[in-house]
């Protein structure tokens, strides 16, 4: 609003200074010109006050009686008073005046001071000589008169100031006549040099007198016809008529007082009327003055009567339009960040598939933007109307593509799926039958990649908005759920779990869920790490919390990316191609929003990264020390696969140094047989290795009745002679001494049975492959956890 009622309001202040600033100069230049007109006035008085002293002096000079040294008094003090009022006036002019003339009039001033004394003292001084410097100072001063009417831009001022300079001129051209007649008085002829200057002298007059007329308006030319009539102009006249007829050579035949009273009373009526013309000249620029500045605070008052209504009715109008444009924004925003917002999150519940596009754009569509106005901002309103429309039938056809993409996902995945299933049924019939450990090696390798297959094909029913967990009925230890995890990459052999708490566990409905969480953060850690590095995977309960850590060697991320792949985690995009691509993290955000758990990434405590995912309360229990304390270590193949599948197979160590492989040996009796089913159980038989037998032996106990009444049992093995041993080497007995006494060594009197292989030459016993010993020992942990009664495994769930 404030722009609105600005932009105009600035645009009047604009013209409204250009008109002011006009008016002010204008007010200006009128104050200036009633200052210059006073200036004019009191110059055009000092003139004829100088004018009168020259013939004055020129009197004292030819004469210099007494009465001639008064008249010079009286005319010295009349001159005086009228530069005091000169100066005065003078000291107001602006700046722009004509300061080069304004100096040499003020030169001439103070040179009168000594061109009196001169006058007074210098007898039979040269009278033209004397005079000239009244001259002078007087032309300067007619001059300071007419340049008052330059840059008036009324003819009638200019006029008028221009016929009162033309008054001083003719006065002027009388005074030229007076002196120069008496000087030709006073020289006793009349010589050329004189005729031409009196000639001069009355041809200046006559050129004045006609320049005022013109210039003059009609009461003027009367003001002067008055002033030229009576017995004193009759006599000039005569006067001046006898000075022409006289001839060069002959002596001037005129009473020289009476030419000087005659001119004298001829400029005095100039005079009177040059003060007449001044005074009306003063007058016509006052009125003017004054009728400027009132056209000026006219213009002032119309100017500020035109800023108030127009900011009136600006701000009337931009009311009115702010208002709109707020109900217009009020509307926008609402559309933007409540309702078009709450049907993408409609768009993306489950069944968007079947949404009308159309449909529900015309639906969204009823919101009232002000589109009723035929004006611009209804254009707007109905503009934006449309593009709401546009953006609900865009949203709803990317939320019908999107789920149409989500429900092939999910159909391909579950096909897929099917097959992997039949493909690790086939690999369990052929793992029953296999005694070879390469080949069950391989077969091995076979159901870790399917087993990936399968973790592949859960993250595809997760990007499809489907959950990958099934129904269960217990909770599963935190271990469990780790090495569930570990045994779904590919990179199992490098994954070392650390500190993990046995006290805790996973609720039954997130397990699998969790699981693939896991297993894609340690999948990602091993891919994305040197091949020879170890990745550490920790888990602690925090009392309402789990952090699970796994930390990796690799290069580490950038601040840039690593902010990027947490807003990811933080934010996981909808299924798009950019989804499926970085199908890892995108599928592990999923996963953690369905959870409600956090995963962040982090710089690792030396290198790498470090992803810590937590998982809140509600998806951990607590479990008893009976229970968490008798859970396996490791899950059975058959149970981690319905929860992930557990390491199928440690890759096996390359041989004993100095052992070639060619000197391993196969087993060449059968590994598996069936195990009987327990008759409590419903599962279909399980395997159990021969080895089993085999080891059972190493273990026997004798029975002893307690206290209780109740049997004990002791156990024993052949390695108690090898504890007993180590025992006896704690306090040796000293057979024999050397010849100073100390005791002698026994060779291998101490050795415990067992700790020391025998030379390769002397003893010749079987090689055991380790990754044999270790197939076998796994199979074994699996038999003897099926026998137990408690179920401690996902594969009865």
């Amino acid at each position: 609003m404030r722009l609105i009622v600005a932009a105009p309001l600035v645009a009047v202040i604009g013209f409204a200074s250009l008109a002011l600033t006009e008016s002010a100069r204008q007010t200006g230049r009128a104050d200036d010109l009633r200052i210059l007109a006073q200036v004019g006035a009191e110059a055009g008085d000092l003139a004829y006050r100088l004018q009168r002293e020259r013939i004055a002096a020129a009197d004292l000079l030819t004469y210099a009686a007494p009465e001639q040294q008064d008249a010079f008094g009286v005319e010295m003090a009349a001159t005086d008073d009228a530069t005091a009022r000169y100066r005065r006036q003078r000291d107001l002019l602006p700046a722009n005046a004509n300061q080069s003339l304004l100096r040499r009039i003020d030169a001439a001033l103070d040179g009168l001071a000594p061109l009196r004394t001169q006058v007074r003292t210098a007898a039979h001084a040269s009278v033209s000589a004397m005079t000239f410097s009244y001259r002078i100072a007087i032309a300067d001063l007619i001059n300071l008169r007419e340049n008052v009417s330059h840059g008036v831009v009324n003819a009638q001022l200019a006029d008028g100031i221009r016929a009162s300079a033309a008054l001083s001129k003719t006065a002027e051209a009388i005074g030229q006549q007076q002196v120069a007649v008496l000087r030709a008085v006073v020289a006793g002829e009349l010589t050329p040099a004189m005729q031409q200057d009196i000639t001069a002298a009355r041809t200046s007059y006559t050129e004045s007198s006609l320049s005022f007329l013109a210039l003059a308006p009609p009461d003027w030319n009367t003001w002067w016809e008055q002033a030229g009539t009576g017995k004193e102009a009759l006599a000039l006249q005569r006067m001046q008529d006898d000075v022409s007829r006289a001839q060069p050579g002959t002596p001037l035949r005129l009473e020289t007082e009476a030419w000087v009273s005659t001119t004298q009373a001829r400029a005095a009526r100039l005079s009177d009327l040059r003060a007449r013309v001044d005074a009306a000249v003063l007058d016509d620029v006052r009125a003017a003055h004054a009728d400027q500045r009132r056209r000026a605070v006219a213009e002032a008052v119309g100017v500020l009567l035109a800023l108030v209504l127009t900011a009136v009715v600006t701000w009337a109008v931009a009311r009115q339009i702010t208002r709109r444009l707020r109900r217009l924004r009020d509307a926008a925003n609402a559309v933007a960040f409540q309702q078009l917002p709450a049907v993408v999150a409609q768009l993306q519940q489950p069944g968007s598939a079947a949404v009308d596009p159309d449909e529900l754009a015309r639906q969204q569509s009823t919101v009232a933007l002000d589109a009723s106005s035929d004006d611009e901002i209804g254009e707007l309103g109905q503009a934006f109307s449309a593009v709401h429309r546009a953006a609900v039938r865009t949203a709803a056809g990317q939320a019908v593509m999107r789920a149409n993409t989500a429900d092939i996902f999910i159909h391909l995945s579950r096909r897929e799926q099917r097959l992997v299933d039949a493909v690790l049924a086939q690999v369990d019939l052929v793992e029953r039958d296999e005694t070879d450990p390469d080949r069950l090696h391989q077969l091995y390798t076979l159901d870790n990649l399917a087993t990936r297959m399968g973790r592949i094909n859960a993250s595809l029913l997760v990007l499809g908005g489907v959950g990958v967990g099934r129904v269960r009925q217990h909770d599963v230890p935190l271990q469990q759920v780790l090495q569930a995890a570990l045994s779904q990459i590919e990179h199992y052999a490098r994954i070392r779990l650390g500190m993990i708490d046995g006290d805790v566990a996973v609720a039954a409905k997130t397990v699998d869920e969790v699981v693939h969480l896991l297993a894609e953060l340690m999948d990602n850690a091993t891919t994305y790490s040197p091949p020879g590095s170890e990745t550490w995977v920790s888990g602690r309960s925090l009392g309402d919390r789990v952090i699970i850590q796994i930390s990796d060697e690799g290069v580490g991320l950038s601040p840039q990316r690593m902010d990027q792949l947490n807003e990811l985690l933080a934010h996981p995009p909808a299924i798009d191609v950019a989804a499926v691509r970085a199908m890892g993290l995108v599928v592990v955000g999923h996963l953690a929003a369905r959870l409600g758990a956090t995963v962040q990434l982090r710089r690792g405590p030396r290198r790498g990264v470090l992803a810590e995912a937590t998982l809140p309360a509600a998806m951990i229990r607590s479990l008893p020390p009976e229970e968490y304390l008798l859970a396996p270590g490791r899950l059975s193949r058959r149970a981690a696969r319905t929860a992930g599948p557990p390491p199928p197979y440690q890759p096996r160590p390359e041989p004993i140094a100095g052992r070639p492989p060619a000197e391993r040996t196969v087993p060449s009796a059968p590994v598996f047989r069936p195990a009987p089913t327990p008759p409590d159980r419903g599962d279909a038989p399980t395997e159990e290795l021969l080895i089993f037998e085999q080891v059972n032996h190493w273990f026997h106990a004798d029975v002893i009745n307690g206290q209780d009444g109740r049997d004990g049992r002791e156990w024993a093995s052949p390695a108690d002679d090898a504890w007993r041993t180590a025992a006896r080497a704690h306090a040796p007995e000293v057979a024999t001494t050397t010849t100073s006494g100390l005791p002698k060594r026994q060779p291998q009197r101490h050795l415990v049975p067992g700790g020391v292989t025998a030379p390769q030459q002397q003893q010749r016993s079987e090689y055991r492959d380790p990754a044999q010993v270790a197939t076998a020992m796994a199979a074994y942990a699996r038999g003897v956890a099926a026998r137990r009664r408690t179920p401690v495994n996902l594969g009865n769930n």
